[in-house]
């Protein structure tokens, strides 16, 4: 390799991640389907988010440990834990979904069509 292609070479240490909170959660955000969902709601540990709310921000809250504003959020509906209403009406759905991962918990909201 030439000297000047070894320049231009970053080096950093294996899960070095220098990237903000935003764009650590832009990471784990995806369409996915009921199928990758299903596991997540059958741990208790799937959550909808309201559109108005936003995943990031949601996202942001959980990582940030901000119970009490997660707490309001969950009093207010604009969170609520997906039961079995919705997971029976997504079964055979081909509904997408719009999921962000903050492990343990996977938050989502159906896409619009």
């Amino acid at each position: 390799m030439s000297g000047d292609q070894t320049d231009r070479m970053q080096y950093g240490l294996i899960g070095e991640d220098a990237s903000t909170d935003g764009e650590k959660l832009q990471k784990y955000t995806g369409e996915v389907d009921w199928s990758y969902l299903r596991p997540h709601y059958e741990n208790e540990a799937l959550y909808f988010v309201d559109p108005e709310l936003g995943l990031a921000e949601a996202g942001l809250a959980f990582t940030q440990d901000e119970k009490e504003k997660v707490a309001r959020w969950l009093k207010a509906g604009d969170l609520v834990q997906i039961g079995a209403l919705h997971a029976a009406q997504w079964e055979d759905s081909p509904t997408k979904f719009e999921a962000l991962v903050v492990s343990p918990f996977v938050l989502c909201r159906p896409l619009l069509k």
